[in-house]
């Protein structure tokens, strides 16, 4: 014990609290724990392509020669053919390891330790690391009834210690797509308190699914909205390779010492011993930024799942992108509802993991038969707590 608590005292403070992550449940973890063959149990909590990345992805690997060669330092041609496809210059484009990386190097940028950094309930529960990883502190703000930005909310409770805030749309873990008078909204308060403060506050804008919406849609530029706008994707969605971390950072051209920013980010990015975006994959993903995973295949299994869980009771706001639903759950104990989907063998995510008690997430970027085998599970449940 005396030495256990003698390495304790050697880990920063606020990084020890942490916890472990706790990732979606694969099969072989699973294995030997459960009184069920795994393979019938259904998994619904985690956010994988059943069929595979895109058919370009595949090309362009088997393609590719230079395994040998270290990344190019400068990004050359992926920040060009980014350039093209973002319709802004090169140099105000970064690439990097995934969006994930790219959030934590913005933050390691602006924070001073006791900054803040908004967000909207519910979001990605990473943020929360990465805000804590350079001594800042995240501020919860609330969503309304369709999962959008409680903006008034924002205006009243927003800090002279605010440095960023974070927004995703579409949104995990809920599917909301933010309109355009929304995001010219936000744009408007965070200007507002830009003058009240005297301090610039950036508007990050994490977006891995702005490829797949449904219904029609499109998701809106959010460049229109804030100078002090930094865009952040992956391709670990729309190219269905989540396994493999790339994404990039585009600046807005007009944000104050925009070049003098991206080049801090650059950095940090070969410093801080990422290196570079892999060489490998920024070759993959250069070419291939019209492309996508077939958005269609999402909205036929959103609206089969959502027809069904209406059916049987269950308050869900129909999601507009993503691959993601978050129900309401029929009791306050979204941790104990989702233990007992568990018992009919389907597996969801707890509300609470994303900011939110009281919902839980479910992934629906599964086969066709997954889901329809879900449907029993959910029916018990909803008997159990006397829905329908």
């Amino acid at each position: 014990m005396a030495e256990k608590e003698g390495i304790e005292k050697l880990i920063r403070a606020d990084l020890a609290g942490f916890g472990g992550y706790s990732a979606a449940t694969s099969p072989e973890t699973l294995e030997g724990k459960v009184d069920v063959p795994v393979e019938s149990i259904i998994k619904l909590d985690a956010n994988e392509n059943p069929y595979g990345c895109s058919p370009g992805v595949n090309r362009a690997l088997a393609a590719y020669p230079h395994f040998n060669i270290y990344p190019d330092d400068g990004q050359t041609r992926i920040r060009k053919l980014l350039a093209g496809y973002c319709g802004i210059d090169a140099k105000h484009i970064v690439a990097a390891g995934g969006s994930n990386q790219l959030i934590d190097l913005i933050l390691r940028l602006f924070l001073n330790r006791g900054d803040e950094v908004a967000v909207f309930a519910p979001y990605f529960w990473e943020y929360r690391f990465y805000v804590s990883n350079h001594g800042g502190v995240l501020r919860e703000f609330p969503s309304d009834e369709r999962f959008y930005p409680d903006l008034e909310a924002l205006e009243a409770r927003l800090s002279p210690r605010t440095k960023a805030v974070i927004i995703n749309s579409p949104n995990n873990p809920t599917g909301a797509m933010y309109p355009k008078g929304l995001l010219r909204g936000l744009g408007q308060v965070l200007q507002k308190k830009e003058a009240q403060f005297g301090h610039p506050i950036f508007l990050v804008s994490d977006e891995p699914y702005r490829k797949l919406v449904f219904d029609g849609l499109e998701c809106p530029p959010v460049f229109h909205n804030h100078p002090r706008t930094i865009m952040v994707t992956s391709h670990s969605k729309d190219l269905a390779i989540p396994g493999e971390r790339i994404g990039y950072i585009a600046v807005h051209p007009i944000c104050d010492g925009v070049e003098e920013l991206v080049d801090a980010l650059g950095h940090c990015n070969r410093t801080l011993g990422f290196v570079n975006a892999p060489a490998l994959m920024q070759r993959v993903v250069a070419a291939l930024q019209g492309v996508s995973v077939d958005p269609m295949e999402y909205q036929k299994r959103r609206d089969f799942l959502y027809g069904h869980l209406v059916g049987m009771g269950y308050s869900v706001v129909k999601p507009q992108g993503a691959f993601y639903m978050f129900p309401k759950a029929p009791i306050e104990d979204d941790v104990a509802f989702c233990a007992e989907l568990a018992r009919h063998r389907v597996l969801t995510v707890p509300g609470r993991g994303f900011g939110s008690p009281g919902y839980f997430r479910l992934a629906y970027c599964v086969e066709e038969r997954t889901l329809e085998g879900s449907l029993a599970g959910f029916r018990a449940a909803a008997r159990r707590f006397g829905l329908g």
